[in-house]
């Protein structure tokens, strides 16, 4: 294992982070500060990812005969670090990182020319349609039905049901959808993969009011319901009633990544709130004893997460896929980011209390007092919220656990 950069990667993370000095400007910068999931409104987002895409950076991870950088796995990883630990906003994963691997992999010609040059540019946004109101962690049991017909315009699939907790479907321009095709004994079997234009009629996107309240711009999840919405056949990735395999390829994708350049970032800032506040001694948060030994426990539980991805990440360069490891990754990290926003409301203290109050009020359709106190306490209360979900999305901690029992410690 090595785990030394060469010069030229060195020099590369230097091209890096004078990109982002400019790139990442002032008022990306201030909205980012008032995120409560670490993404910004679709405007923000969109400014920010084309930004990426005129320098050729939008997408690290896709070969290069599609629109990606041909980089070396350290390249991409000392990419996503100085992102991180800019404080960047990350890429919308749904069309990028998510569906089209899956095009690139099992599309037809058509679909590939039709779909990722959009998804590379940023002019198309997607959602996923995989949950369902009684099919969560057990995905396979989903109901979504897509029944055969054919008409004058050839033919398609007719679906009726709902899909639930839809990121962002409200500015979602596709939707990839797994869908039920066929009754088989083993419910695996009978699941296709389609891509679903949202403009199509009989399609209806619901909010969902969550806990973490609806700061501006930043309303999350929906409820997808789909009423005899016709789907083009052509709109199927792969073969019918095979779409379980490629649902699966796909959540390589979700789980894993780089965790603990941004976790390290948001040490950063909780210590810049404990430095803004007294504690019960009388003296600064952070100096206090017991404060101190949790906030390093993080840290090096951070720091230890960034050694075994960089042990990982040296792997695929020499060809070792990541596989199960991304469920480790997944595990640990999304724990880690929930402790990291507790303590943050911990130091920040009754700071944050008034904005968890306004939230409500606004869920509950009543006029919020004016917010008042320091700048940084607005998304805390927020942030602790969102990411209670964080280790249920993308397959449930408890499941990652199951997987690293079976096929990493072999039980």
């Amino acid at each position: 294992m090595n785990l030394e950069f060469s010069a030229q990667d060195l020099q590369f993370r230097d091209e890096v982070r004078a990109w982002i000095a400019e790139a990442f400007d002032a008022d990306l910068r201030a909205m980012m500060a008032q995120s409560k999931n670490g993404y910004l409104d679709k405007a923000g987002m969109v400014r920010w990812q084309k930004k990426l895409h005129a320098r050729g950076w939008i997408a690290p991870n896709w070969p290069k005969e599609y629109g990606g950088p041909g980089w070396t796995p350290a390249q991409r990883y000392l990419f996503q670090a100085e992102i991180a630990a800019a404080g960047c906003p990350p890429v919308s994963p749904m069309g990028l990182k998510m569906v089209a691997p899956v095009i690139m992999k099992y599309g037809t010609p058509e679909q590939k020319a039709r779909f990722l040059p959009p998804i590379l540019s940023s002019d198309v946004w997607w959602c996923q349609g995989y949950s369902e109101p009684n099919s969560g962690s057990d995905l396979a049991s989903l109901q979504l039905r897509a029944d055969h017909g054919t008409d004058r315009e050839g033919e398609h699939y007719l679906l009726n049901g709902s899909k639930i907790w839809t990121t962002h479907a409200q500015w979602a321009d596709w939707m990839f959808c797994l869908v039920r095709t066929s009754r088989e004994s083993r419910r695996q079997e009978g699941i296709s993969f389609l891509l679903v234009d949202m403009r199509t009629p009989g399609i209806t996107v619901a909010p969902l009011p969550t806990l973490d309240g609806p700061m501006p711009g930043q309303q999350e999840v929906n409820q997808v319901f789909f009423d005899n919405v016709r789907v083009p056949v052509a709109n199927r990735i792969g073969e019918e009633n095979k779409g379980w395999t490629y649902a699966k390829y796909l959540l390589e994708f979700e789980r894993g990544g780089s965790y603990g350049p941004t976790l390290q970032k948001q040490l950063e800032k909780v210590a810049a709130i404990a430095a803004d506040q007294a504690s019960d001694n009388g003296g600064r948060l952070l100096d206090h004893p017991v404060f101190r030994q949790k906030l390093a426990a993080l840290h090096l539980k951070a720091a230890g997460l960034e050694a075994v991805e960089l042990k990982l990440f040296s792997g695929v360069e020499s060809g070792t896929s990541v596989g199960a490891a991304s469920s480790m990754l997944k595990l640990v990290g999304t724990e880690t980011l929930q402790a990291i926003s507790e303590l943050a409301v911990d130091a920040a203290g009754p700071a944050a209390l008034p904005f968890v109050q306004d939230s409500w009020a606004e869920v509950q359709g009543r006029e919020a007092p004016p917010r008042v106190g320091p700048g940084y306490a607005g998304p805390l209360a927020p942030r602790y919220f969102n990411y209670r979900k964080a280790s249920i999305y993308g397959g449930s901690n408890e499941i990652q656990r199951n997987i690293i029992a079976k096929l990493i410690l072999g039980l």
